[in-house]
This record gives C-alpha cells, sequence and structure tokens, in this order.
C-alpha cells in the first residue's frame, strides 16, 4: 500500500457553474423536487470548491443510489415535533440532509435575529455533506454558527480505551464573523473520517500515521481494518495519547443531536442518515456586533503574526486556505478528484445526463 501522503489524483479541471448544473440535473432526473436539488447540488458542489473532496460531490454517486432504493425522499415538508419561541425541533423524515440544514439554518438565524439566538434540531435527515459548506449561510450575515451532526445509524470510532465502535466521527463545525473573511471551523471528534478512510482502502493507501485500531485494539495506519471481520475503528481525536478528548466532544454531540431530538442511537436503525444541531447566535443581542469583530480581530492578528515552527511558511486561520481555494477554483475551474466523474458515469448514461467536460 502506498503512504496517503502521496499525490493526489485529480481528473482535470471543471467550470464549477457546469458541475452545478449536472449535479442538479442528476438529482432531478432520479426525481428530487427542483427546489431540493439546488440546495444538495450546491452543498456538494461548495465541499469540493473549499477543499473538502471526500465529501463533496463524491457523495453524488451514493446519494443518486440512495434515492433510488427510496432511502431519500424526493419531495415533502418536515414535520415539527416541538417548537418554542427561540427552539424547534423537526422530523426531517429522511429528506434531503442540504435542504433540511439550510432550512434549520434560515429558520435559526429568524429566531436569531428576535431573540439573540435560535436553535433547530433535526432528526432522521439524511446525510448533510460537508459541515464547512454551511456556516457562510449565517456569517455573511454578521452571525455565529454552530452545527453538528451523528449518524445513528452508523458507528466506526470507540470509545477512549475501547476496542468495539459505538458512534461516528461526528463532526462539528463554528463560523463566525471578522472584519474580513468569516473564521470557517469544520473538525471532526475522531481523527480521521470514514470517507478519507475508504477512499484510502479504495486506492490501496494508507494514512501517514497510526489512526486507526484493528479488532484487538492495536494501532495501525491500514485503513483495511475498518472492513475486517471483526472490523476496527477509528480512534478518537487525539489519538492514543490524548484521545479522551475526542472521546468527550464525541459524547457532547450524541448530546446535542439525538439527545436533544430525542431519536438516536437508542433506537431501530432507519439507514444512512444524520441527526443535526444548529445554534446562531446575534453578536448584536450579547456584547454588541462592533465590539465581537474587534475581539475576532485581535484572534486573526494574534495568529497571523504569530511566528511559525520549521518547515511553517506562516499561520493560518480555520478556513482561510479553503477560502482561497475556493476563490481560485471559481475563478479556473475544480480540480475534481479522478474517482468522482467515473462513478457518476453510470448515472448520467441512465438519465441522459452529459457530464461536464474539463476546461
Amino acid at each position: 500500500m502506498q503512504p496517503s501522503n502521496s499525490r493526489t489524483e485529480h481528473a482535470g479541471r471543471y467550470a464549477a457553474q457546469a458541475l452545478l448544473d449536472c449535479a442538479r440535473a442528476l438529482l432531478m432526473r432520479a426525481g428530487i423536487a427542483e427546489p431540493l436539488a439546488n440546495d444538495v447540488a450546491e452543498v456538494l458542489l461548495e465541499g469540493d470548491l473549499l477543499g473538502h473532496d471526500t465529501h463533496g460531490l463524491a457523495l453524488l454517486a451514493p446519494y443518486l443510489a440512495e434515492i433510488e432504493r427510496g432511502a431519500m425522499r424526493r419531495d415533502g415538508r418536515y414535520a415539527i415535533v416541538s417548537e418554542r419561541p427561540a427552539v424547534a425541533t423537526w422530523d426531517g423524515g429522511r429528506l434531503p440532509g442540504p435542504w433540511l440544514t439550510r432550512r434549520a439554518i434560515d429558520a435559526a438565524i429568524e429566531r436569531a435575529r428576535t431573540y439573540g439566538t435560535g436553535t433547530v434540531v433535526v432528526r432522521r435527515s439524511h446525510h448533510i455533506g460537508c459541515l464547512a459548506a454551511y456556516p457562510r449561510r449565517a456569517t455573511d450575515q454578521g452571525l455565529v454558527l454552530l452545527l453538528t451532526c451523528s449518524d445513528p445509524n452508523a458507528a466506526s470510532v470507540a470509545p477512549f480505551g475501547g476496542t468495539r465502535a459505538f458512534v461516528t466521527p461526528n463532526p462539528i463545525a463554528c463560523g463566525f464573523p471578522t472584519a474580513g473573511d468569516p473564521v470557517l471551523i469544520d473538525i471532526s471528534a475522531s481523527i480521521t473520517t470514514n470517507g478519507m478512510s475508504a477512499r484510502l482502502h479504495r486506492q490501496g493507501r494508507r494514512f501517514s500515521h497510526p489512526w486507526l485500531l484493528d479488532a484487538k485494539g492495536d494501532a495501525t495506519d491500514d485503513p483495511a481494518v475498518l472492513f475486517a471481520d471483526p472490523p476496527g475503528t477509528i480512534l478518537p481525536l487525539g489519538g492514543l495519547d490524548a484521545g479522551h478528548k475526542g472521546y468527550g466532544l464525541a459524547l457532547m454531540i450524541e448530546a446535542l443531536t439525538a439527545g436533544l431530538a430525542g431519536f438516536g442511537r437508542a433506537d431501530p436503525k432507519e439507514g444512512w442518515g444524520a441527526t443535526v444541531f444548529v445554534q446562531v447566535l446575534d453578536p448584536s443581542a450579547f456584547g454588541g456586533a462592533g465590539d465581537f469583530v474587534r475581539q475576532a480581530e485581535w484572534l486573526r492578528e494574534a495568529c497571523r503574526s504569530n511566528p511559525p515552527r520549521p518547515d511553517v511558511d506562516r499561520v493560518r486561520l480555520p478556513g482561510e486556505r479553503g477560502l482561497a481555494r475556493r476563490r481560485e477554483q471559481l475563478a479556473h475551474g475544480v480540480a475534481l478528484n479522478a474517482d468522482i466523474l467515473p462513478a457518476l458515469a453510470p448515472w448520467a448514461q441512465k438519465f441522459g445526463v452529459a457530464l461536464p467536460a474539463a476546461l
């Protein structure tokens, strides 16, 4: 197996609009209603634009398979489980996750404008894609967004000190405004993701560090252990030495998602999906929007002016590289991972949709 730090293979560059149009057309030919297809296509493309290419258009072919199986609903509305002025809980009924998550953010923003904060929890959503694709929906309006999710159907991460998976990697994102670009944080409670593990396994490659455990609990860099019988697990964030931190973060995320939603791992499995927590805060309701930005600017300058360690050119803020990549790819084309178009080719042929040509 090759180490994961070998060069990522790309299939060339493609116009962002052409990719968006193709993704939308495939989703609509599969039966997804146009408003929902628009949100799904935009969120998946945003993942690639920001450089999260395991959680961008790489998810489109699996989503199309879920639609065909009837595991992702094509249209409809969410049900309101409970509601108070500043909070709400929805049942997504397995509607597309990007559409549900955008609606939840919009609803939380509306509440935050009135009450200073708004929280929406969604249970029984389908998969929501790349979390980094969402925060600018709030930060562009001067607001702070917290977003996290968990999939109660799956498990690949063991508790710290254990060997049997009990939760998913459990990503969490935060976005907050500054005087310039927002800070966009997107991390997981595990040291790596299912998507990257599956890609490296498919390509016969290894991680650059022992980020996994085999079924006996021995550390390894080989993603094949996750597909063995019995399977291994992904280490919590912090690894063997400090994985108690990722373990604690994973438990917190389970409480915010499954716990608040009243639906999760204690219930029968329904298939690949997500339970989602969205919270928006309006700085003007707290210490003031201007002072929030003043504090954020101090942090930004403290990071950027920090003396770098050897082999580091300069300190960057979370999201800085992704936003620069987004601007570059919008101008010069999206560099697609080589796996994406071959996975979409059978669907394009089935639905009579032309795949984009490379620039």
